[in-house]
């Protein structure tokens, strides 16, 4: 999934990351032959890739970020009171991280492209909601669940 390189920081070994706008980091290392980046070892070379997309293999394997954590949530529904716009498919914006929580019974999850996948959600479980990536809730009989929203902890 490809998301926008929005800075960059050293790691512990001095290894440069790429800051990405989903808040995940990736390491963009100059290693050749086997990777030629060498853009990465000057900060005018880093400078020009800002802006710039690199697929996020964390966004795709639906990994909540480091460093994230929730901030805030929604009142618990049940299968009648879910909002008609949860049952439809929807987005987060860009850099709003989510999760379902299921309280009681059971949530179909529904996530579209480019993750495409379906699945339930019952009690001892959640399920992250990547920002930017449609999806939908379906409940399958009585449930209650609620969603939490995250923020960076900085």
């Amino acid at each position: 999934m490809k998301r926008t390189i929005i800075g960059f920081h050293l790691d512990e070994n001095g290894d440069w990351v790429a800051n990405l706008d989903c808040a995940h980091g990736q390491h963009v290392r100059h290693r050749p032959p086997f990777v030629s980046r060498p853009w990465v070892v000057s900060e005018a070379g880093r400078e020009a890739m800002l802006g710039t997309e690199l697929d996020c293999a964390r966004c795709e394997r639906m990994e909540w970020p480091e460093g994230c954590v929730a901030c805030r949530r929604t009142p618990e529904f049940d299968e009648t009171t879910v909002p008609a716009g949860l049952r439809s498919e929807h987005t987060t914006r860009r850099g709003v991280w989510a999760r379902v929580h299921v309280v009681r019974g059971v949530l179909r999850y529904h996530v579209g492209p480019p993750i495409d996948r379906s699945f339930q959600v019952g009690p001892a479980s959640s399920a992250v909601i990547v920002p930017e990536v449609r999806h939908r809730v379906e409940p399958e009989g009585p449930v209650r669940f609620f969603l939490s929203y995250g923020c960076r902890d900085e």
